[in-house]
């Protein structure tokens, strides 16, 4: 019995001493968790310090490196405010130099000559019509436009144009140049015309008459159009004959240059002699 009580008194110390290791293990575990817990966390921070040092180690020992990269510090440019050399700062310092250029100096495009006054528009111009015209050739037909324009300076000239063009604009720009180069002068007084005057040209037959001051310009169409860009307010007219919108306008000029000053109307001033009574 005495030897029964010994072994179950030994192994109830080994299973003391078993339990005590391992609470002291789980323990010296609970430490170890608490004290990393406590520490601050690096995530490679350190690491990160170290590259850049070491880059801004190899940068420095550069030749072309700037002076106060070498020694160190950051690297700034020569000239300007940029804080570094990458392109995005360089690209804002160049707009902004552009903008102090540009309203200081007048920009980058400032040229002789720019700063001179716009010329005012002495002519008018008017299109009057744009037809289709087409053209017979081989393999079949060419199309193109022609243009009808009028052009005055709102005084005493006028001038009409026709002209052919691939598109039209290129037909009415010729067209106005013709125009231009075919001025006429007109007598012009109190804002009407001096006389009477009716031209026939082709099919086409305009008459034009003088009016009396608010009667206005009462004519239609192409004459409208070209008495419209000149100086005459007030005047009377009818197309008589053909439709034809090019040989009216041609015909509207025509009656326009025929007309004579009043200072060259050939008048007979002479008084009648008296007969002598006897």
């Amino acid at each position: 019995m005495s030897e029964e009580i010994k072994n179950l008194e030994a192994q109830e110390v080994a299973v003391e001493k078993s339990s005590g290791s391992e609470t002291t293990s789980r323990a010296g575990s609970a430490v170890t968790t608490a004290v990393a817990a406590a520490e601050p966390r690096n995530d490679g921070r350190e690491d990160t310090v170290r590259e850049s040092s070491e880059v801004e180690a190899v940068k420095s020992s550069r030749p072309d490196a700037p002076a106060s990269a070498k020694n160190g510090e950051r690297p700034t440019r020569k000239f300007g405010t940029g804080s570094n050399f990458s392109s995005e700062n360089m690209t804002a310092e160049k707009g902004r130099r552009g903008e102090r250029s540009r309203g200081e100096r007048g920009g980058k495009n400032n040229r002789r000559g720019d700063n001179k006054p716009a010329e005012a528009k002495i002519f008018e111009e008017q299109t009057i019509s744009v037809d289709r015209v087409s053209r017979a050739v081989k393999g079949g037909r060419r199309f193109r436009f022609k243009a009808l324009v009028v052009v005055g300076d709102k005084k005493n000239k006028v001038g009409v144009g026709v002209a052919k063009g691939q598109d039209v604009q290129a037909a009415v720009q010729k067209a106005s140049e013709t125009a231009k180069k075919h001025l006429i002068n007109i007598p012009i007084v109190n804002n009407t015309i001096p006389h009477e005057v009716e031209i026939k040209l082709g099919g086409a037959r305009v008459l034009l008459k003088p009016a009396a001051p608010g009667t206005g310009i009462i004519a239609g169409g192409v004459v409208r159009s070209v008495i419209g860009v000149t100086g005459i307010t007030n005047l009377l007219s009818k197309s008589l004959g053909s439709t034809n919108k090019v040989n009216i306008a041609y015909a509207t000029v025509d009656a326009l240059r025929s007309l004579v000053p009043k200072s060259e109307w050939i008048t007979n001033d002479k008084k009648p002699a008296k007969k002598e009574t006897k």
